[in-house]
């Protein structure tokens, strides 16, 4: 319900009891059409012009003295429901602090009437009845707040959910796509340079950039695959795919000094996946900015972290500040609660991660 319709609605309920309280009251008729009126106009505005809560909760306090005034000594007056009324349109509407006087000024006026005409019992009623109306509506508008607040906070964690699962499927793109497209250049290049002297060597280089690209088409349609049905699994590297990886780089021309100390059976496939893709975006820029240049790789699994750490001794040819690869290492780094460097050590390149086993 919006607060133009609150508004409107609240305004007719208690106009009409308003009504029957004129037709039921003992005043005298000016008296009765006078109050009467004068609570017309007030609903009236309360209904049409716009107004902040503050004024909105005086208009509602404005028609509950004149109820009382239509109703005044006559506990068997229908009328008295409107304060009732007004106190439940109040919790809907208002603040709770607003709405709580509103329905503390109602109880107020129904304990004065009574302490006046203490041998009348029904005012103990109408103060039940307005405290009622009162504290379940301000409640219940607390509970629909609180439920706004979740939904929002819902959608709010699910748009973080996809964002976050398109930033992960996005550096899985990258670094499929970056490995296989430096790679089969290398591929490549090394079969224009062998074509005219050695015919076999270019085929056989040919060859591995045909199975490096198709290997790469695969990767690349089940991450695709992903995107189209998240629930839906596709093998990841890991560990065991780590001396694969390092001999197409080696075949691929890059000269790699490959050394594991410690039991890599130990890492989870989250873990392997993660080391995967460091030395995959480590070692493909090794290839793509210092092309020719021999790299060292050390992989420690031991005293609880891992340790992966590549060394190449030529510096980048074209040096990439802040690029995707390596916040791309970073950020896998990170989510697993270890740390990454990159920088220039001595002649040469460092890469370093360290993460916890």
């Amino acid at each position: 319900m919006t607060e133009r319709t609150a508004r409107l609605a609240g305004s007719a309920v208690v106009a009409s009891f308003g009504l029957i309280a004129v037709l039921l009251s003992e005043r005298s008729p000016a008296t009765a059409g006078l109050a009467g009126a004068a609570l017309a106009m007030v609903l009236l505005g309360t209904a049409l012009l716009p107004m902040g809560d503050a004024l909105l909760a005086a208009g509602m306090v404005s028609a509950g003295a004149l109820l009382t005034v239509v109703c005044h000594s006559q506990p068997s007056n229908l009328g008295w429901f409107g304060i009732c009324a007004l106190a439940a349109w109040a919790g809907y509407v208002l603040p709770a602090r607003l709405a709580a006087l509103v329905t503390a000024l109602g109880v107020l006026g129904f304990v004065g009437q009574w302490l006046v005409l203490a041998d009348e019992p029904g005012w103990g009623a109408w103060i039940a009845g307005t405290v009622f109306s009162g504290g379940a509506t301000i409640l219940a508008r607390r509970q629909r707040q609180l439920l706004e607040q979740l939904r929002e906070a819902q959608a709010g964690l699910a748009q973080r959910a996809a964002a976050e699962e398109r930033n992960r499927i996005a550096h899985e793109l990258h670094d499929v796509i970056g490995h296989a497209l430096t790679v089969s250049l290398l591929h490549i290049t090394s079969a224009r340079l062998a074509l005219a002297e050695d015919p076999a060597e270019a085929g056989d280089a040919l060859e591995q950039a045909e199975r490096l690209a198709q290997q790469s088409l695969a990767d690349v349609r089940a991450v695709v695959g992903l995107m189209k049905d998240p629930t839906a699994s596709a093998p990841l590297p890991g560990v065991d795919e780590i001396d694969s990886l390092v001999e197409s780089f080696r075949g691929a021309g890059t000269s790699i000094e490959y050394d594991v100390t410690g039991d890599l059976s130990r890492l989870t496939a989250t873990e392997g996946l993660t080391v995967y893709r460091i030395l995959q975006e480590a070692l493909t820029n090794v290839a793509r900015h210092a092309p020719g240049s021999p790299a060292t790789v050390h992989l420690n699994v031991d005293d609880g972290q891992i340790r992966v750490q590549i060394d190449s001794s030529g510096r980048p040819g074209r040096p990439s500040t802040g690029g995707a690869g390596l916040t791309s290492m970073r950020e896998r780094a990170e989510a697993l609660g270890g740390r990454l460097s990159a920088g220039p050590l001595g002649n040469g390149w460092r890469v370093e991660a360290v993460l916890p086993a």
